[in-house]
């Protein structure tokens, strides 16, 4: 083998392996993202029905609900658009509270319920992540447009 040819196999196979590398990569980060929706894109099924998302509103006052094991809760979120119910075991964390920024991660059910595996509460007084505040700040403005043009009743909170 000639020297030059000696070089191409070397780069040859310098470029196989950073492929595979970056593929493994790759394949490693796709298996941990988990995409945010907001409650109206959860009821109008731009989901994933198969993979893990996060979902994350405010909490609706008085829809906090615990189950007799201690452990299982269900509440409502929403973007003042929509309505997402929420079921969850485990300890939720000291700062969640009804009327407070939250974010769920975990998948939807057969039953439409939002069935999370982690729940995240905001930290301090002023914080609310910033996929909840852009949620909501869509939902505002969205329902200023179809109040102004009557196109569309904005739903209850209650829902």
């Amino acid at each position: 083998m000639k020297a030059r040819q000696k070089r191409l196999v070397l780069v040859g196979l310098a470029l196989v392996g950073v492929a595979g590398a970056t593929t493994l990569a790759l394949s490693a980060l796709q298996s941990n993202i988990s995409y945010f929706f907001s409650p109206s894109q959860v009821m109008a099924s731009e989901h994933p029905t198969d993979a893990v998302f996060r979902v994350g509103g405010l909490v609706v006052k008085d829809t906090l609900a615990r189950q007799e094991d201690g452990l299982t809760v269900h509440f409502k979120v929403t973007d003042n658009a929509a309505v997402v119910p929420v079921s969850y075991t485990g300890i939720l964390p000291d700062l969640f509270s009804e009327g407070q920024g939250v974010v769920a991660k975990g998948r939807i059910g057969t039953d439409g319920v939002f069935y999370a595996e982690e729940v995240l509460a905001k930290h301090d007084e002023s914080y609310m992540p910033p996929e909840v505040a852009d949620t909501l700040q869509t939902a505002h403005v969205d329902g200023i447009v179809e109040q102004t043009t009557g196109t569309n009743t904005p739903r209850s909170m209650t829902q």
